[in-house]
């Protein structure tokens, strides 16, 4: 580094020897600093501008400023990584932290079990012993190791007295859990600690009921913390309503509260759950805050919650948040949630949903942490995300979207629903609800300029049990792929219950679904879930009868789509909004839940969206590649719920009852189809779907086209090959790789990921797509000219043109390589594309 001069006369004279650094006056650097916060970056054009306009650096050269700015920038930019470091060091600090103590947890776990086993052998030993001497004894150890196992737990008081007494003992219980062995925990598949984690979660092991834990770091306070976890309607989606029946304040500076509590079902195939809970909130001694619940089902000479009807009372066991400040600020929190969901209240079929510790880790514990996680977030970076919203606002859309549907498919008298007659079948539920509440906000038709007050809300819902078929590749598929289920004429008959005029009955009208543009809008930090607008192009609107061409556009709120998230229910929720899409836009929502009815860590495989290629193969090879995958993925089911509204007028409510009633049974026709495709148990030599005979498996596709682009065209087409990653190599390449038959009428029969996605299609929706779908007529004419020179040979290159997805969009590529893929007796098989440097248009 060349040395630094200072040789300033009356602190106004700088030395400007070339390739010397100089020292600034207090002045010039207070300028420069100005002049930094407006323009980081400064152009040559400007910075001579600067010394015209600021008469202080008019003896500084422009070289010298452009080395002030430059090393002014590189200062920020270390500052902002010394601070990113400092923060990623106290995480792992605080991670670490909890690492320890969970490592403790778990060394004095496995002390108890040999203890525990130690005991259990001498107990097996002396109770043989005893039965060769004495049968009487052996019904003595019996019958009181019966009663340990059943402990009977009399009337508790719930005085005050009494109520300060089960709050102390919920407390410890809570606490053992949280830090304790009460309850064997194991790790949550696929959940491992790390500085980029959500945190520590584990779910039980053979105690009463389903419970979950988790361990985590968020940016808040713990006061802020506390104060959001006891709003649970505002992060736990199933959770109705939460109202506190009494306070009471403690001797040491807590709070009892009892509360009533409802959860809505999941589906419309079981009852919602409610709770009658206490609640104490106080503060340990190391200075921890802790809140901790349990249910009052079993008190005496206290309040009570009477049973309510279409509700089941479950039972919540120590539950509860400890949450410790963190060094540095923000918190360590551990969160336990234990319950006894009365699983004996549903078919049996379903029951799984209610003892599934993996799915009460996902919908409740898993959920609070990322709630906080994501209030932190929008606290530290407060910026206005899509269509100008908020954070705060686009989470209210998204609660109002989940709420909508979840009153929907539970369809509650108190507010407002009633049950419509059945068509003498039982598959589709009909409710009718014309509120006050219900209707404010619709279109309703208008007499002598006055709203009619003849408008109801119908909702069509239904549920199936799905077997063998991924909720999340089945949710992604409805998302992408809405021509495939929805009715054009359905959704301009919503959208115009929304609009300024008045709507009418739909009736059947030809034309095309209109285009889907999918508009992101907003996620959560993982990417769990996300919201966005579709729209649908050259829709109709209906208006006194007549259809006028438009656009319409639905809030969307996808989530679940993660195959990886074992357990984890997929929902797609949308709703009509007006263009104008303000805040206090009317949301009757419609759409699909889909719940893992079992949870094995085998029931979603990462590979799973892989997988599907290799149902190219029939005969020997695809049997055995089917019962492996079988073997592998087991016979997991999953139940499917769906919930449509419609905005009608009375005296229509019969023919828009017997429209939705059509149109729900469409759809589940439509699901029950795509369902078949992806099911994995249906691609073989046995299925329905099956695909060309002789067609390879997908390994040996990936093989044969590596080994054909390099014997016609004399290079490798990917880096590295090897036997156990060419599919996998292929499958991640940039380019968009596509096959297809060779037939009069090419269609495609596989493709790469970014081939798919260039289509904007599935590797099963992809075999109903034709090659010239995707050219417009001169391509067309391009490819048919040269398409023999492939046969001839081996191979062609096509100039960059424009091709079009399956959803009509256009795509540009920067050019396109076409070749012949031979099966190892040299036999032409098909044709495989590579469409380079391709973007939307």
């Amino acid at each position: 580094m060349m040395a630094v001069t200072s040789s300033c006369k009356e602190g106004n004279k700088i030395a400007m020897d070339n390739g010397k650094y100089v020292r600034y006056t207090p002045e010039q650097v207070e300028a420069l600093e100005r002049l930094y916060y407006e323009c980081p970056k400064p152009s040559s054009m400007r910075r001579q501008q600067l010394i015209r306009e600021y008469p202080i650096l008019s003896n500084i050269e422009p070289k010298q400023i452009k080395v002030w700015f430059q090393n002014r920038r590189c200062r920020e930019k270390q500052r902002k990584e010394a601070s990113r470091l400092q923060a990623v060091n106290r995480k792992l600090t605080a991670m670490n932290k909890l690492l320890m103590e969970e490592n403790d947890r778990l060394q004095k776990q496995v002390s108890q079990l040999v203890y525990e086993k130690s005991y259990f052998r001498q107990q097996s030993q002396q109770q043989a012993g005893l039965a060769t001497t004495d049968t009487s004894c052996d019904s003595v150890v019996t019958s009181g190791h019966q009663h340990h196992l059943t402990p009977q737990h009399p009337p508790r008081d719930a005085s005050p007295a009494g109520l300060l007494s089960i709050a102390d003992e919920t407390l410890t219980e809570f606490l053992s859990k949280a830090t304790g062995t009460a309850v064997e925990w194991v790790q949550m598949p696929g959940m491992k600690p790390g500085p980029d984690s959500i945190g520590i979660v584990a779910i039980s092991h053979g105690c009463t009921g389903v419970a979950a834990r988790a361990c985590g770091l968020v940016g808040l306070d713990p006061t802020r913390v506390a104060e959001i976890l006891k709003d649970r309607p505002s992060w736990f989606r199933d959770c109705r309503a939460v109202d506190v029946i009494n306070v009471l304040s403690t001797g040491n500076g807590g709070t009892i509260e009892l509360l009533y509590m409802q959860l809505y079902a999941p589906t419309t195939l079981a009852p919602a759950r409610d709770f009658w809970l206490l609640r104490y909130t106080s503060v340990l001694e190391d200075g921890s805050l802790v809140v901790c619940e349990r249910s009052l089902n079993n008190t005496q000479n206290g309040p009570n919650m009477p049973p309510a009807a279409n509700f089941v009372r479950a039972e919540m066991l120590p539950s509860g948040y400890l949450i410790r400040p963190c060094e540095g600020g923000g918190s360590i929190i551990h969160i336990v949630d234990h319950m006894d969901l009365e699983p004996w209240s549903v078919p049996e079929v379903l029951r799984p949903l209610y003892e599934s510790s993996t799915l009460l880790a996902q919908k409740t514990t898993m959920a609070a942490l990322r709630h906080l996680r994501q209030i932190s977030q929008e606290i530290s970076q407060p910026n206005v995300t899509g269509w100008g919203r908020r954070p705060a606002a686009l989470r209210a859309l998204s609660q109002k979207l989940s709420k909508g549907f979840n009153e929907a498919v539970n369809g509650f008298t108190d507010e407002g629903w009633s049950m419509l007659e059945s068509d003498g079948a039982d598959d589709i539920t009909l409710l009718v609800n014309s509120s006050p509440g219900k209707m404010m906000g619709i279109n309703l038709s208008y007499t002598n300029g006055f709203p009619s007050v003849g408008t109801a809300v119908l909702c069509a819902k239904a549920s199936m049990l799905l077997q063998n078929v991924p909720p999340a590749i089945l949710l992604r598929f409805l998302r992408e792929h809405r021509s495939e289920w929805a009715d054009s004429g359905i959704d301009a008959y919503s959208a115009a219950a929304i609009k300024a005029g008045p709507c009418s009955l739909p009736m059947s009208r030809g034309g095309s679904f209109g285009g889907q543009v999918i508009l992101p809008l907003a996620h959560t930090i993982e990417h769990e879930e996300f919201m966005e607008v579709i729209k649908l192009e050259n829709m109709g609107h209906y208006r006194d009868d007549m259809i006028m061409p438009g656009d319409i556009f639905l809030l969307q709120l996808c989530s679940g789509v993660d195959e990886n998230a074992v357990g984890s229910c997929a929902e797609l929720i949308f709703a009509p909004i007006d263009a104008s899409f303000s805040d206090d836009a009317l949301i009757i929502p419609s759409g699909f839940r889909i719940i893992p009815l079992d949870s094995g860590t085998d029931a979603s495989s990462p590979s799973r969206t892989l997988d599907l290629a290799s149902t190219l193969e029939v005969g020997t090879a695809g049997n055995r590649t089917t019962g492996d995958r079988s073997g592998r993925c087991g016979n997991s089911k999953s139940v499917m719920t769906i919930a449509f509204q419609f905005v009608c007028e009375i005296h229509l409510q019969e023919n828009i009852a017997a429209m939705a009633r059509q149109y729900v049974r469409s759809i589940i026709a439509s699901v029950q189809r795509v369902a078949l495709a992806l099911s994995p148990s249906n691609f073989g030599s046995h299925a329905g779907f099956q695909s060309p005979p002789g067609s390879p498996e997908a390994q040996t596709l990936a093989r044969w086209i590596c080994q054909s682009y390099r014997c016609f065209l004399r290079m490798e087409l990917l880096k590295q090959e090897g036997n156990e990653s060419i599919l996998k190599s292929l499958w991640h390449h940039t380019d968009a790789i596509l096959c297809c038959s060779m037939k009069a009428l090419p269609i495609f029969m596989f493709g790469n990921q970014a081939g798919l996605d260039m289509l904007e299609t599935t590797l099963v929706a992809l075999q109903d797509i034709s090659l010239e779908k995707i050219f417009d007529e001169n391509g067309r004419k391009a490819l048919f000219a040269e398409f023999p020179q492939v046969m001839q040979q081996g191979f062609m290159c096509l100039q960059g043109g424009i091709c079009l997805s399956s959803m009509g969009r256009a795509v540009s590529y920067e050019r396109a390589v076409a070749w012949k893929v031979v099966n190892d007796e040299e036999n032409a098989h098909c044709i495989c594309f590579m469409f380079i440097n391709w973007s939307f248009v």
